[in-house]
């Protein structure tokens, strides 16, 4: 009776999970079976050279020919070695491959940038074996997106998704050509959402653990229901091989870089002008939220879209264009998808208190300086801060990078403050979102400090860079 009575549990359970958590019980086949065809094998052609009479015998190459390192990209796709030439001088053509996707009935392709770069000859190769050569229509490094055309029509195509529905869990295939293996299916689920990368500081990615390898690249990222959701980009691996941590382009983002590739040939880019880091716990509660979440602003770049809408260092960013912030990662990927001109609304918290600011968004450009002025030497003791801090004579403050205003730290006596990061050579130019000119500025904030609450500085460092500390002094004795 009990056996019974477990057969009949088990059961009830089985068939109570939700249909969405269950692998088909075919597979993926029809899914495969109806995407394969607007799949694509691409190969590229870096052309060599033949000698010439201006190399000897030994294949020694002249004054003017071209520098003989192989870009990262060959590296990356090569199987094999490339040598510099034979006894008779010249270097062999370098081949190297990707996959891509159909997007349009008349030949539009869609590919990584890394796979094409610097190639001479692009060939696109399709599931029924024929084969074109490609125009290259337009190329995205920052998102690693590109845009081809083959002389073709009335071809199968894949139709675009929505990755921002995705859910981490959620079933998801990948078709490519890894390792010059054509049509290789592979399936995994979203490990997760949002991952960055320091190169692509604008691609939210998504990771999978669906099985990439080399040739997967451009190849697409395909939910359950047969649309594209990525474009899969890269993998983290010791060895070379999959681990299982794949990452693929948010087809939203790879979209925004296709659409003005074929309409302007490039992409432009929305550019706030604010230097950014994450809010942990100790420095949530020293500006006055009630969670580390949000951008925190540690540099408004002068005459910038973030300047210009009143935005200051150490105002935290919650909300952009609509979207809540959850990490302070979150923030470039959005700003650079909006137009340049286009004015967006932005919420910040300033010391605790929300604020609405309407910025117009400037187009992508070179991070600008900061510059300072000459401050009279002085020196400030150890204080509530744990820190002993001087002003900057003229010529420390060039040595500094020119910081604006602040002081400079010469000893650190604070266990808290020294584990929290802070050294000596770093300039205070902030605490608790109050601007620290000179070194009567210090004195006058650190004796307003409350005894026990955490303190947020804002310190600019020797190699330029500028980052917020927090930490909770120790109590005065």
């Amino acid at each position: 009776m009990l056996n019974k009575l477990a057969s009949v549990l088990v059961l009830a359970v089985l068939f109570a999970v939700p249909q969405a958590w269950a692998q088909p019980v075919e597979g993926f086949t029809d899914l495969v079976e109806d995407s394969i065809p607007a799949v694509v094998n691409i190969e590229t052609i870096r052309f060599g050279s033949r000698p010439t009479q201006g190399q000897g015998r030994q294949g020694q190459a002249r004054p003017d020919a071209p520098g003989e390192e192989i870009p990262e990209m060959f590296r990356r796709f090569f199987d094999f070695p490339f040598g510099e030439g034979g006894p008779g001088g010249g270097r062999p053509d370098r081949r190297g491959g990707g996959s891509g996707f159909i997007i349009s009935e008349d030949g539009l392709v869609v590919t990584n940038h890394h796979v094409i770069e610097d190639a001479d000859q692009v060939v696109v190769r399709l599931a029924d074996r024929r084969e074109f050569e490609a125009e290259v229509v337009g190329s995205d490094p920052q998102t690693d997106v590109a845009v081809l055309r083959i002389d073709a029509e009335d071809l199968p195509t894949l139709a675009f998704g929505d990755s921002t529905n995705l859910r981490v869990g959620e079933w998801v295939i990948g078709i490519g050509s890894p390792f010059s293996f054509e049509q290789t299916v592979t399936a995994g689920i979203v490990s997760a959402k949002g991952r960055t990368q320091g190169r692509q500081q604008y691609v939210p990615f998504i990771q999978s653990d669906v099985a990439i390898n080399r040739g997967n690249s451009g190849g697409p990222l395909i939910r359950t229901d047969g649309t594209v959701v990525g474009i899969n980009s890269w993998i983290l691996s010791s060895g070379g091989g999959n681990i299982g941590l794949s990452f693929s382009i948010p087809i939203e983002v790879a979209r925004n870089s296709i659409d003005q590739l074929l309409e302007y040939g490039r992409v432009s880019r929305g550019y706030l002008g604010v230097g950014i880091e994450v809010i942990t716990r100790e420095k949530a509660d020293a500006l006055g939220l009630d969670r580390p979440a949000g951008a925190l602003v540690n540099r408004v770049e002068p005459d910038s879209a973030a300047a210009e809408a009143g935005i200051e260092v150490g105002d935290v960013i919650i909300e952009f264009n609509g979207t809540p912030l959850d990490v302070f990662s979150e923030l470039p990927p959005l700003v650079g998808m909006v137009r340049p001109g286009t004015e967006v609304p932005l919420v910040v918290s300033r010391w605790g208190e929300e604020i609405t600011k309407e910025v117009s968004i400037k187009q992508l450009d070179e991070d600008q300086a900061m510059a300072g002025g000459p401050q009279t030497p002085d020196r400030e003791p150890s204080n509530k801060l744990g820190l002993a801090v001087e002003s900057i004579d003229t010529e420390t403050r060039q040595q500094l990078g020119d910081p604006d205003g602040g002081v400079v730290i010469s000893g650190v006596e604070s266990d808290a403050a020294y584990r929290a990061g802070i050294r000596r050579g770093q300039v205070i130019l902030m605490i608790n979102n109050q601007t620290v000119a000179d070194i009567d500025d210090f004195r006058s904030i650190v004796d307003e400090l409350e005894p026990g609450r955490s303190v947020a500085l804002l310190l600019h460092s020797p190699n330029g860079a500028t980052t917020f500390v927090a930490y909770t002094p120790e109590a005065e004795d």
